[in-house]
C-alpha cells in the first residue's frame, strides 16, 4: 500500500509502539491522510465534530494513546520521542507511507511536533490545537518519583471504585470547564465505557507525570532536529479580558514565533478547540 491512504472505514485495534500495546483506531474519509491526537484524557471520539468537515478532503485516522479511550493500558511512561515513533509505527500499521498532516491537541501537541521533527519526510504539514507550551519546564522531583506516585496513586483509586463511581461525573465537569459551548456533547454510552475504568484514569495520571519531562524533550529536538513541514498554530481564546486567557493567547502567539508557523485564533473558543469551533480546526488543517 506503498503512498497510499489505508482503507477506510475501520475501526479496530493495531499494535503500533515498542511497547505492544493495543491501540483503538478509526479511519474515516478519503483522500491525503490526517492523523488527529487528543489531549490528556480525552477519547478518540472528542474529534467527533471536526471529521465530518475533514472526510470529504482527507483520509482522517484517530487513535487513543496508550490507557485512553479504548486502547490498551499503559505500560510505560511515555516520551515524546517515543509518542512520534508510535504514530510512525500506526502508520506502518495501517501502510501510509505518503506524508500525512499530523494534529495535535493540548499535551498531544508535543507529540504531534516531536513527529514532525524526526520524520520530517512523513510530514506533510503540522497543526498545534491549543498546544501544551512550556518555555522553561522546571521539576521538584525526580521523574522516577513522579512517575511512581502516579502508578501508586492510580491503584489506589481503581481500588477505591472511584473511577466507577465518579469517573464520567469527572469527565463531563471538566470539558464543561475547559470549553465555552456547553456540556460534554459525548453520548453517555460512550463515556460510561471509558471513563468508568481505572485503566483510563491511570494512563492520564501517567502521562501528566511525565509532562515536564517530555516538554524539556521538545525542547532539546528544537535544538537538533529542524522543523521543515508548513506549521500552523491555532489558539483558543474565549473573549474575556481575564489575565489567563490574555496571558496564554500570548504565549501561543510566542509558539508560533518560535515554530515560524502561521498563527490563527478561535475566537470564543475554549481550551476543547474542536468541541467549540470543529469549523476552525477543519480550516486549519485544510488550508
Amino acid at each position: 500500500m506503498t503512498g497510499r491512504a489505508p482503507r477506510s472505514p475501520y475501526e479496530g485495534f493495531v499494535r503500533a509502539g515498542a511497547d505492544g500495546v493495543p491501540l483503538h483506531v478509526v479511519v474515516e474519509g478519503s483522500g491525503p491522510v490526517c492523523v488527529l491526537t487528543a489531549g490528556l484524557a480525552m477519547s478518540w471520539y472528542d474529534w467527533d465534530p471536526v471529521v465530518p468537515l475533514l472526510a470529504p478532503h482527507r483520509t482522517v485516522v484517530r487513535f487513543d494513546r496508550p490507557g485512553h479511550g479504548l486502547s490498551g493500558p499503559a505500560v510505560a511512561p511515555p516520551t515524546a520521542a517515543g509518542e512520534a515513533r508510535r504514530i510512525a509505527a500506526l502508520l506502518d500499521a495501517l501502510g501510509a507511507d505518503a506524508p500525512v498532516t499530523v494534529v495535535g491537541h493540548s499535551i498531544a501537541g508535543f507529540h504531534a511536533e516531536a513527529f514532525a521533527r524526526l520524520h520530517p519526510a512523513r510530514t506533510a504539514a503540522l497543526v498545534l490545537v491549543d498546544s501544551s507550551v512550556e518555555e522553561e519546564p522546571r521539576t521538584l522531583l525526580p521523574s522516577g518519583v513522579r512517575t511512581a506516585a502516579a502508578r501508586g496513586f492510580g491503584r489506589a483509586l481503581t481500588a477505591a471504585g472511584l473511577p466507577a463511581a465518579l469517573g464520567p461525573w469527572a469527565r463531563r465537569a471538566t470539558v464543561r470547564a475547559t470549553r465555552t459551548g456547553g456540556p460534554d456533547p459525548a453520548p453517555r454510552a460512550l463515556t460510561d465505557r471509558c471513563y468508568r475504568t481505572g485503566r483510563v484514569w491511570q494512563g492520564a495520571l501517567l502521562e501528566n507525570a511525565r509532562y515536564p519531562d517530555m516538554a524539556a524533550e521538545l525542547l532539546t529536538l528544537r535544538t537538533t532536529h529542524p522543523l521543515t513541514a508548513r506549521t500552523t498554530v491555532l489558539a483558543a481564546y474565549d473573549g474575556s479580558a481575564r489575565p489567563w486567557p490574555l496571558t496564554w493567547l500570548t504565549r501561543q502567539t510566542a509558539l508560533a514565533d518560535t515554530l515560524t508557523a502561521d498563527f490563527t485564533v478561535a475566537e470564543g473558543a475554549g481550551h476543547l478547540v474542536m468541541l467549540d469551533h470543529p469549523e476552525e480546526v477543519a480550516r486549519a488543517v485544510l488550508r
